[in-house]
Parts: structure tokens; sequence; C-alpha cells
């Protein structure tokens, strides 16, 4: 495991979780760095999204130990689960269904605000609402519109900006540009570029595509039928993967060009 200096933003060690006995993550532990953006990958069923929501405390894990910033998320209160909730959220694969239908986009924004008793004044939240939009590359005049009047790209916009709404230190994406066309998606990444180098985030970014990882990460962790079986820098995992699962998705990554196709599968 590559380590990370300082206090992590979030560390996880040893997590272990089953259903109907049967192990779906098997002692899975890594380290994100303030400001780091760590890529999570592997094939459907691997165990990335049990992770996501074991760290987001949303599955409660069978054992281990996660820690956000040095603070214990397993052994926390309700009280103070609370907190860790606004320094930690999570941004799901389909941004329809985690948005109340019957809600605005700026009612949807301004929950959190409201939730966590950061802002009680009425037409501030209005203001951070709509300026938390322009954000994400949407309108103010969108703070009135219903989910269902939006593209899944603008929706999973809203779903972002309704996470960084609370000033999170961690942001956990999970599968979050997968169900979007091509071009949609690139649109999202590039927003969450931007948004790690403006808000300095830390984020845990699950996903299958390990091309979409390369493009946004500094580290990739890989998970084969939950465990970690390679983690390390993306353009070493890249240039010289150590495990023959990580060498399989390589593989499976298109190319563009035919020659260097032909070139790699004669390899």
């Amino acid at each position: 495991m590559t380590a990370v200096t300082g206090v992590s933003a979030l560390s996880v060690r040893n997590l272990v979780k089953s259903f109907g006995g049967r192990p779906v993550v098997k002692g899975v532990s890594f380290d994100l760095a303030p400001g780091e953006v760590l890529g999570l990958v592997g094939e459907s069923g691997s165990g990335k999204s049990t992770v996501a929501r074991c760290v987001a405390r949303l599955t409660k894990p069978d054992s281990g130990e996660i820690r956000l910033g040095g603070r214990d998320v397993l052994g926390a209160s309700r009280r103070e689960l609370r907190t860790l909730r606004r320094d930690m959220q999570m941004v799901f694969q389909d941004p329809y269904s985690s948005l109340n239908p019957r809600m605005t986009a700026g009612a949807l924004i301004e929950e959190g605000l409201l939730v966590h008793g950061i802002e009680p004044d009425r037409r501030k939240r209005r203001d951070r609402a709509t300026a938390l939009l322009e954000t994400v590359g949407l309108s103010a005049a969108d703070a009135d519109r219903h989910p269902r009047s939006f593209s899944g790209g603008q929706r999973q916009r809203i779903a972002i900006a309704r996470a960084l709404a609370v000033e999170p230190k961690v942001l956990i994406c999970d599968e979050v540009v997968s169900s979007l066309d091509v071009s949609v998606q690139a649109q999202v990444l590039n927003l969450f570029r931007d948004l790690r180098e403006r808000l300095d985030l830390s984020i845990l970014f699950i996903a299958h595509d390990l091309a979409v990882v390369h493009y946004l990460c500094d580290r990739v962790a890989v998970l084969d039928q939950g465990s970690l079986v390679e983690i390390g820098p993306c353009g070493e995992i890249y240039r010289r993967p150590a495990h023959p699962y990580t060498r399989s998705l390589l593989d499976a990554v298109p190319v563009p060009d035919p020659a260097a196709e032909r070139a790699r599968q004669a390899v």
C-alpha cells in the first residue's frame, strides 16, 4: 500500500462486510490524503459500492475501523455522527432516485444548510443555493425547477451541488458518471477536477471504468471479489500493473487508435 503522510482525510482499516453469510468486503484498508482523489475500481459485484456505503455509515460493517480526519466513524454517537455526515458527503449513481421529485433544485440544496443549522436565514440560504447551482454549471433560474425537468447530467450536477452545500472535507462518489452519455461524462469529470482544485476536496471515486479513473484520480485501488489486490499512483499502475486482475481490467479498456489496439492484442 502506498503510504499517505500526515493525518489522513479518511482512513479505512480491515473493513469486513458479509450479506447472508457471504463475504462481500474482505479486510479492505486504504488511506485518502487531504486534497487527493483516490479511485476505487473493480468489476460489478466486486464490493465497491458496499465499501462506499460502509465508509459513509449507510451500511454497518461487520468489523474494521473507519476514521475521518482522525475521528472514529463507527464508534460515533448519533450526535457525533451528525457532524461527521456534514464533513463526509456522498453522491450516488442515479441522481433521479436520490433527489426528491417534489422539491425544486434550490430547495434540495437548501435542505442541508437547514438540517445542519449552517444558515438559518431563508434569503441567505437561497443565495447560497443559487451560487452553488452556478458553481456546478447551472443557472440561478434553475433553482425553481423540479428534477424531472432536467437531463441526467444536469440532475447529477444538482446532486453534487447538494453535497457541496455543507462544505464537506470528503466526497464519496459512487459510479456517478456510469449512467451518463460519454459527452456528459466528460463534462461532469471536468467539473470534479475544477471543484477539487478550487475547494481542496478529498474524493473517494468509485468506478468500473479505468479510463475515467486515470483521467481524474491521483491513485487507484483495485478491488477484486471484495479484496484489495493493488493500490498505487495511477501512472505507475497503468504502466506496470502487478496483479493479473488489474492487467485484465486494463486490457478491457478500448484504445481509440486501431494500430495501437492491434499491437496491444498481439502482445
